[in-house]
């Protein structure tokens, strides 16, 4: 007889681009254990990411920046961990202060450490290895983080028997997956319809991280490995523009980077460029309206993969090897810079990354929308020095 399904619970303090990654974890466990995950991460980001995923019935979201005594959210997630008694608990932070947090939410709660894994415990499972083969410290890992999460998924605690919960088959995916809200495409598309829009094939550019903004003031320093400069962006706007002239190129951030949306454009001087400063389910609805995206190595890039929109990565101080984003269907991902071949985004040029969009495959239109292939340019070829396809 098939085990009782079980709710996987699944721990993770992390950025936009971790609880985007997380998602193929989560496929994962859904589909070993039976029952929907509940994700209890920091920030507002978790809810807006798994609103209507179908591996995820519920989200708790702590504050990031607030002790947890005065926290409401961690009293409801006390709660809940109290409450659930039969569920697998998968940590995946790796950070030792939001580590330390977390053994504390699980030690006030009351739960079973045998029920527990810790992705800093330092053992995976692939089917090449075999179960519990050591892995190095966080800090040099150079497996991409997706593959140490499958593998992390294969792995069983303790109170529960691997025989009862075996590796889904067939295989799952192997690369975070979001879905998009109802409401969030309605507004898209009401946005691009009152402007006249809706016909035109977008390119998406995200120039902004989350070190572009910082406390209440916009930063754009020399120690920011993630930082671009402006006129840079402004040439890369320019070229494309001249290549597919009847886009309108769309600058995404989120609201605080509004400040920096409008240097660029201004900057830019083109009336093809728009600016939008969206929450996240919305953003996600025009990556799935749209025909590409170049983004700095950053959340949004990763919901583009997530979504299927080919686009181009501009990499800093990360390496590719870890971070290059992941596409459940197998669309264009092209990765610029990083170690070992660089560590800054200066040192990446226009001409590189314009040549590397050049080089995106034509995408798959969402409906009602025309696909937009570019025209031939054989003369222009990213460098393969620095570029890296998945």
């Amino acid at each position: 007889m098939p085990a009782s399904p079980v709710h996987p619970i699944v721990i993770w303090f992390g950025r936009v681009g971790d609880m985007i990654l997380l998602s193929a974890l989560l496929d994962v466990l859904q589909r070993r254990y039976g029952g929907r995950c509940h994700v209890i991460g920091a920030g507002p980001w978790p809810a807006e990411i798994y609103a209507t995923h179908p591996a995820v019935g519920r989200v708790t979201c702590l504050h990031r920046y607030t002790a947890f005594l005065f926290d409401p959210a961690w009293w409801r997630a006390l709660r809940a961990l109290r409450a659930s008694r039969a569920g697998p608990v998968y940590v995946c932070e790796y950070d030792p202060r939001k580590l330390a947090r977390i053994r504390r939410l699980l030690i006030f709660s009351g739960t079973d450490p045998t029920r527990c894994l810790f992705i800093t415990d330092g053992h995976r499972v692939d089917a090449q290895a075999g179960p519990d083969t050591a892995l190095p410290p966080t800090s040099k890992i150079s497996t991409h983080w997706v593959d140490r999460l499958m593998s992390f998924g294969r792995l069983t605690p303790a109170a529960f028997s691997a025989a009862d919960y075996p590796w889904p088959s067939p295989p799952p995916r192997g690369a975070p997956y979001l879905e998009v809200t109802a409401t969030a495409r309605a507004q898209c598309d009401a946005w691009l319809e009152a402007r006249g829009w809706s016909a035109r094939p977008l390119v998406l550019v995200q120039p902004g991280n989350r070190r572009t903004m910082r406390g209440k003031r916009l930063r754009l320093t020399l120690e920011d490995d993630k930082a671009w400069p402006l006129e840079r962006w402004a040439a890369l706007l320019q070229q494309i523009h001249a290549r597919l002239p009847q886009a309108l190129i769309v600058l995404c951030g989120a609201p605080r980077e509004s400040l920096l949306l409008s240097w660029i454009s201004a900057a830019a001087q083109l009336p093809a460029v728009a600016t939008v400063a969206w929450p996240l389910p919305r953003l996600f609805a025009l990556c799935v309206r749209a025909h590409s995206m170049i983004s700095v190595d950053t959340g949004p890039a990763h919901a583009a993969a997530a979504l299927s929109l080919p686009l181009v990565v501009l990499f800093g101080g990360h390496a590719q090897a870890q971070w290059l984003p992941r596409s459940p269907s197998g669309s264009a991902v092209l990765g610029l810079g990083g170690p070992p071949h660089s560590n800054r985004l200066d040192q990446i040029a226009v001409q590189t990354v314009f040549a590397a969009w050049c080089s995106l495959p034509a995408p798959v239109a969402a409906p009602g929308v025309t696909a937009t292939a570019l025209p031939p340019q054989g003369a222009l070829k990213p460098t393969a020095a620095n570029a890296t396809v998945r």
